[in-house]
This record gives C-alpha cells, sequence and structure tokens, in this order.
C-alpha cells in the first residue's frame, strides 16, 4: 500500500500552472519537523519533501499560507527528472495541534 499522511509546514508554493490536458496543477516543497520514538530513543526528525497537488486541490493549495502547519495525505512516486520521490497530494487540512491533552 502507498498511503502517506503527513504533518507539515509549506516552504514554498509555486504559482498555479495547468497540465498539457488543462488540469490545474501547485508544486510545493513542504517542511516536517517533529520527536520520534526509535529503537527505544527519542530522535529529532527533519525532513523537506517536494509535493505537487492537481485539480481543484491545488486551486484551493495556491492560497493557503507559509509555515502554518497542514495534515496532507497522499501517495509517493518516483520524480521524473531526478532520483528522489514527490508527495502527490490528494487531501489536506489545517492541523490544530492539541497542546496537554486532559
Amino acid at each position: 500500500m502507498n498511503h502517506v499522511e503527513l504533518t507539515a509546514c509549506i516552504a514554498e508554493l509555486s504559482a498555479l500552472r495547468y497540465t498539457p490536458a488543462g488540469i490545474p496543477a501547485a508544486n510545493f516543497v513542504l517542511e516536517h519537523e517533529s520527536e520520534m520514538l526509535e529503537a527505544g530513543v527519542t530522535r529529532q526528525v527533519k525532513l523537506t519533501l517536494k509535493a505537487v497537488a492537481f485539480g481543484s486541490l491545488a486551486e484551493q493549495a495556491i492560497k493557503l499560507p507559509l509555515s502554518k502547519p497542514f495534515r496532507f495525505t497522499g501517495f509517493l512516486i518516483n520524480a521524473r527528472t531526478s532520483k528522489g520521490v514527490v508527495f502527490h497530494i490528494q487531501a489536506f487540512e489545517i492541523f490544530e495541534q492539541v497542546l496537554n491533552p486532559i
């Protein structure tokens, strides 16, 4: 299964563009920072990830503020022009972090 959920901030967001088929598209750079438990040890995790959204999601996404956390869901594919991966966004929502839950 190729399903990714990531809480991240938008570090960079391109202008809306259109594919040759006329579908709206927006390119992103997402930044994530958290602490994860690995092998019993807390680890600082930082990553930067290229992402893209198409259609109405792209039209909505270009209006999003930078540096505000969102929860993104989607899938990963190999990038066409490099050896990395691209996160294809299928949904997003504002991430409301709960501090000190009761």
